[in-house]
């Protein structure tokens, strides 16, 4: 009888949960440890807390690097390697990031 939840403890998302999944379909810019940086679309973690991009570019910074950077698809980040994130503003496009240079390098 212990092993048995009520249905509201079994949906109640606690607070990291809900903010997980308010990320969902949102653009992310994530810095990696080897100076790497990928601009994809979120879609959601692993039980280990690694990162799901979809429709991802790749980009490397340095003089002999292409600064148009390069599609790589759908990927993996292990969540050790991220340094940073950062989400796109709500309620702007991909389009408005082009033009105000916002999300891309």
């Amino acid at each position: 009888m212990l092993a048995l939840k009520t249905e509201a403890a079994v949906t109640q998302d606690t607070d990291a949960v809900i903010a997980l999944k308010s990320l969902l379909r949102l653009t992310l810019r994530v810095f990696i440890a080897d100076g790497r940086i990928f601009l994809g679309t979120f879609a959601g973690t692993d039980k280990s807390l690694n990162l799901l991009l979809v429709n991802t570019e790749e980009f490397r910074l340095g003089p002999s690097d292409n600064p148009d950077g390069r599609y790589v698809g759908q990927i993996m980040i292990p969540w050790r390697l991220v340094i940073r994130t950062e989400v796109q503003a709500p309620g702007t496009s991909t389009m408005d990031q082009e033009e105000d240079g916002r999300m891309y390098l």
